[in-house]
């Protein structure tokens, strides 16, 4: 969620460069929000096309990256810096434009205010939820799961496993373990298409699911677990650990854990 600013109630990813001391933002996301376009992709490479013939390559000083779409999966991302972005929001005919130009001068200075201050950066978090409607039960759970979850992945560098790709494979195994269900079923079960998954569980299931992964962080500090494999296999153990806890408060509670409940807007409407 740190990567994530909203615009207004609209979410834009973000990338800071840490070598460069500056904020990237997602290209579509941009175009989406100015323009409420259903296809920002298709939006932007007309304009592109249209801007190029007038002699103006509005990619120039674009790059891509790798960032997180909304079902979840890391995909290559059109981005852009303040500078550029500025250049590309005066070719989209938009009433939004200024007050976005306001936006982005504030984003750049809350993010000065976040290095000074990094508590900020979980309020700012906390604040976006807040704003899309969950409980403040819900957010408090929502952020440990957050930390529990960086804990991990930076335990998974440490040990050599490749980020990307192979953090999705663990992630998918201790899923499994905990719930019967990899994160692309579990997704089918609440009826989502993009959102993430996380942001649309339960109380209990955020538990199980932080049990899983901070169970999996001491399987692979205590067994030493070095790259792909051996932290594999720590990571359906620690999945095992929280899905037989599940199992056993199932069985307890005659309740299934797992729900078809979710936090998309037309669920709360009437």
């Amino acid at each position: 969620m740190s990567n994530i600013k909203l615009f207004q109630t609209q979410q834009v990813r973000t990338h800071w460069d840490q070598e460069e001391d500056k904020w990237y933002f997602a290209i579509v996301d941009v175009i989406e929000v100015l323009t409420e376009s259903t296809k920002p992709r298709d939006y932007w490479y007309r304009l592109k096309k249209r801007e190029r013939v007038n002699g103006i390559e509005l990619s120039t000083n674009c790059r891509q990256l790798k960032m997180k779409a909304k079902d979840g999966k890391m995909r290559e991302t059109e981005i852009a810096d303040t500078e550029t972005l500025l250049r590309i929001i005066q070719s989209i005919p938009s009433p939004k434009a200024e007050p976005f130009k306001r936006w982005l001068a504030k984003v750049g200075y809350e993010r000065l205010e976040e290095i000074e201050n990094p508590e900020l950066a979980s309020k700012r978090t906390r604040e976006i939820y807040k704003t899309k409607g969950y409980s403040d039960e819900w957010i408090e759970k929502r952020m440990r799961s957050i930390a529990i979850r960086d804990e991990l992945t930076d335990e998974w560098k440490k040990r050599g496993v490749k980020e990307r790709i192979e953090y999705a494979i663990l992630t998918a195994e201790i899923s499994k373990a905990t719930f019967g269900l990899t994160p692309s079923q579990y997704r089918e079960v609440k009826g989502l298409k993009r959102q993430n998954l996380r942001d649309h569980m339960t109380d209990l299931e955020l538990i199980f699911s932080m049990l899983g992964e901070a169970s999996t962080t001491k399987v692979a500090r205590a067994k030493d677990a070095k790259g792909f494999i051996e932290n594999k296999d720590a990571a359906i153990i620690g999945g095992k650990i929280a899905g037989n806890a599940r199992i056993e408060l199932e069985k307890e509670s005659g309740e299934k854990i797992i729900s078809s409940e979710n936090y998309l807007p037309e669920k709360k409407i009437g």
